[in-house]
């Protein structure tokens, strides 16, 4: 379908409608979800208040999402998404030096928390807020953690075959410690420790292998 061919978007006002793809409706929702969601909650967030904000249309917001716990759950799943890309690409580059590789995960968690507006870890947050374990957001959320592990995991087994669970899941805790406590206590408290102690732990189960 060509640019002319797009269908109108029934929210836009004016002599000259603006034509917009569904994939460039939807990055609108989101990147307002995500802009409003970081700066509040995700349940002080109404879906009529979003709404206003993307300057779409209602029905074409919900067109896209059917109900404000599958906006979330997409937002959590985009944004699962965008990090784990970003980790890919960094052990790409490092392929062959599974140490500094798993390093520069804790590296990437440091710059996260040390970033101006940093309010703790978005999967953490936005989870909580909601007690279904079957809920869009909890779902995205825990994907994500499973889908982290994983990676944790195997660059642990080329490091440390035989310790290769014990090692993931320390540098996983780290992780989790860093982004709960830079939220809470800033990024000088004792989450400016993380990324020491990850090395140590790195070192030493190498050392004892």
């Amino acid at each position: 379908m060509t640019a002319a061919a797009l269908p109108l978007d029934p929210s836009d006002d004016g002599p000259t409608p603006i034509r917009r793809s569904r994939e460039e409706r939807q990055a609108i929702v989101l990147d307002t979800a995500e802009r409003l969601f970081a700066s509040r909650s995700s349940r002080s967030v109404g879906m009529d208040e979003l709404v206003r904000e993307t300057g779409l249309g209602k029905m074409t917001v919900y067109r896209l999402f059917k109900s404000k716990d599958d906006l979330v759950g997409a937002y959590l799943s985009r944004k699962a998404a965008t990090v784990l890309a970003f980790i890919d690409a960094e052990l790409h580059r490092l392929d062959g030096d599974p140490r500094a590789a798993l390093l520069s995960v804790v590296d990437a968690v440091e710059s996260d928390v040390t970033r101006t507006g940093f309010r703790g870890c978005p999967f953490t947050n936005v989870s909580s807020e909601y007690d279904d374990p079957q809920h869009p957001a909890r779902s995205a959320a825990a994907d994500y953690k499973y889908e982290l592990h994983e990676r944790l995991l195997g660059l642990a087994g080329e490091l440390v075959p035989a310790r290769a669970e014990d090692l993931a899941a320390q540098v996983h805790l780290i992780i989790d410690g860093m982004y709960l406590s830079g939220g809470l206590l800033g990024p000088d408290g004792p989450a400016s420790h993380g990324r020491d102690l990850a090395e140590r732990l790195v070192d030493a189960a190498v050392a004892g292998t």
